[in-house]
């Protein structure tokens, strides 16, 4: 540990800003990983609690108040410049001018050599909207007092949790028929959230005697309506989409915050910004940067998939209230996803508590409502599907992809997690899993059950079972800790 911090004080130090929000939240991440020598610039050095990496220090400023400014600038070589308020309800356009201003006179007033900034794309002679006219004047401000700034200009990011993404997910997941103004037609140049992580480590030790703009995206040019198109695609859903001739931003934003999770303001913002075309005009980025960004497909896959990656390694407990808050009905939505998450814990050893986890289906049953789960797989076999008829290998040992009844065995840690993936004919797909953690009084059993709806039939076919779910899923649970016990008895359930 000593000889990392000797290695990384003498290291370039680095000042991250935005390192809350949705791209400085994964770009912390990815320097942290690099082991580059890092500093955050927040206003609630809190909300960094338990995410930033060890050796990462924190600092409370804003960019607004311009005496918390030169402490966390002083002995920075490098700056990323990742903030604006485009969700802010007030004239964003002087807020960011005012934030630029300053931040730019306490980076020269510190001797910082570099300021890397992300900007949008869009053609400067062109009539921009006000989100897109504002980042282009924040680039101009932060060159203002001399330092090389390198401003990376894109587009639409895709990636699971960003703005875009979301918008074009609930879109399409929400609507089967959608009336479509003329702005999903307009071109733009997408890039992947991977690509653009890697856009901005690069730009760290790229060549930058004098301030420069680079133009960044992904291989092809789309519009809205073609990622909308993709995206339905690879979800397996058809979509209609009617065009008409008017639809203002206001109108598009308001019906945007019916069906999406932008509420309206942001949503008008974003609409107005990608009303006029933005795509790249200068090459220039293939000769100084060594990525080859993915296409708009692979991102899309590549943001599905990360969907997955979160629902295989997020402790989805930590997203439900320790607090004792009520349960929503239906359960908890995480992004796309419902989650039903349900604890008990047993006096009993982990090894004993998983036994009963270990045997679960086949012959040895559901350990509630047998005949329930009889005939959910006689429905399924009805539909095509694999039914209950295949059982279990064995009745006491499992392995990962061992079929098991109408589930498959996803993963598998002896005495610590089962995670099931269902093969059973939904509108959707689904998990469940079950982790066991050591406690002082035992044991404590986690069952969750995750679904990720297609379409409208998936959401109606979650909202109608729901309630048979929730009574079958907290009969398992109650007949697994019966069956972990030599007297039956559970201390307390959640």
């Amino acid at each position: 540990m000593l000889a990392e911090r000797v290695r990384r004080s003498t290291q370039p130090r680095i000042l991250l800003t935005g390192a809350t929000g949705y791209v400085g939240g994964r770009l912390r991440n990815e320097l942290e990983s690099r082991g580059h020598s890092l500093r955050c610039l927040v206003r609630r050095p809190e909300s960094l609690l338990g995410r930033a990496g060890p050796l990462t220090e924190v600092v409370r400023g804003d960019v607004l108040a311009p005496e918390t400014l030169r402490p966390a600038l002083e002995g920075i070589d490098t700056a990323f410049y990742l903030i604006h308020s485009m969700g802010s309800d007030g004239d964003f356009e002087e807020s960011d001018r005012r934030g630029a201003r300053h931040f730019a006179a306490a980076a020269s007033g510190c001797g910082v050599r570099r300021i890397v900034y992300l900007g949008g794309l869009g053609s400067p002679g062109a009539e921009l909207s006000p989100h897109l006219r504002s980042r282009h004047e924040v680039g101009e401000l932060l060159r203002s007092t001399g330092i090389p700034v390198l401003e990376l200009r894109a587009s639409i990011v895709l990636g699971s949790g960003s703005l875009s993404f979301e918008m074009i997910r609930s879109l399409v997941e929400r609507l089967p028929v959608m009336i479509t103004p003329r702005w999903v037609d307009v071109l733009a140049q997408p890039i992947g959230i991977d690509d653009l992580l890697q856009y901005l480590v690069e730009a760290l030790d790229v060549p930058l005697a004098e301030s420069r703009i680079v133009e960044i995206g992904g291989p092809e040019a789309q519009s809205y309506g073609a990622l909308m198109r993709e995206y339905a695609r690879q979800r397996g859903l058809r979509r209609l989409m009617i065009r008409v001739p008017v639809l203002t931003p206001h109108l598009s934003s308001l019906w945007l915050g019916l069906v999406t999770p932008l509420y309206a303001r942001v949503g008008r913002k974003l609409i107005e910004s990608i009303r006029h075309p933005t795509v790249i005009r200068d090459p220039s980025a293939a000769e100084l940067f060594s990525i080859r960004p993915l296409p708009v497909a692979e991102s899309i896959a590549r943001a599905l998939c990360e969907d997955d990656r979160q629902t295989a390694a997020t402790h989805w407990y930590d997203a439900l209230s320790s607090a004792g808050e009520p349960r929503s009905w239906a359960g908890v939505r995480f992004g796309n996803r419902f989650i039903d998450s349900r604890t008990v814990t047993v006096a009993a050893s982990p090894e004993r508590a998983f036994g009963p986890i270990r045997r679960i289906g086949g012959g040895n049953g559901w350990y509630a409502f047998g005949w329930l789960w009889t005939l959910r797989g006689f429905l399924d076999l009805l539909v095509g599907g694999v039914g209950v008829r295949r059982g279990r290998p064995h009745p006491d040992e499992l392995r990962v992809d061992d079929a098991l009844d109408f589930w498959r065995v996803e993963e598998f840690q002896p005495d610590r997690r089962l995670r099931l993936s269902a093969e059973m004919k939904v509108p959707g797909r689904a998990w469940l899993e079950f982790v066991v953690e050591g406690s002082a009084a035992g044991s404590t059993i986690r069952q969750t059950a995750i679904f990720d709806p297609v379409g409208l039939g998936g959401l109606a076919y979650w909202y109608l079972i729901y309630p048979l779910h929730a009574l079958v899923f907290a009969g398992m649970l109650k007949g697994i800790a019966k069956s972990a016990l030599a007297n039956g008895v559970a201390l307390e359930e959640e």
